[in-house]
């Protein structure tokens, strides 16, 4: 009885990694599902809706960042239209949504520190969150390795 007991607790055991396996690859498919315009913004979607912001490589390119213009909650935005603004010691550069839907949040810490666009563009620098109207508009954006392949080709330039 007590055999049977110990080999019942070893499969229990056994068990629990393949939880964490599974777990692993939710974050995986998380991760799979982040795009990017060629204006340099990206947006990861979570249950239709849309986290937005700018690239690293669009952050290094402005400089250090010392005002952000976010779009408005409430405000229903097409894609590719102007939704906000940055501007930085070097230059200013106009924001655009990646894609169509409703704002349904805006990162308020970015107001008392727009710096958080340069040492965390693409975590703590989110601009705003779109409660997206047509999903099949993310087909027309790139993915992590045809958005390398754009700033390679922007940089031969």
């Amino acid at each position: 009885m007590a055999l049977r007991l110990l080999t019942s607790r070893v499969a229990v055991r056994a068990y629990m990694p393949v939880v964490r396996k599974s777990a692993t690859w939710a974050v995986y498919r998380g991760y799979a599902t982040k795009k990017y315009t060629s204006d340099h913004e990206w947006i990861s979607v979570d249950n239709g809706v849309g986290t937005f912001g700018i690239t690293d490589y669009a952050q290094k390119a402005l400089g250090d960042v010392v005002f952000v213009e976010t779009p408005a909650v409430g405000d229903v935005v097409a894609a590719e239209d102007q939704v906000g603004a940055i501007e930085s010691v070097k230059a200013a550069s106009d924001i655009y949504s990646p894609v169509s839907g409703e704002v349904v949040n805006v990162n308020e810490a970015l107001s008392d520190e727009p710096s958080l666009i340069n040492t965390s563009p693409e975590d703590e620098g989110w601009l705003a969150k779109i409660k997206m109207s047509n999903t099949a508009e993310l087909d027309n954006l790139m993915d992590e390795k045809a958005y390398a392949a754009h700033c390679d080709a922007a940089e031969e330039h």
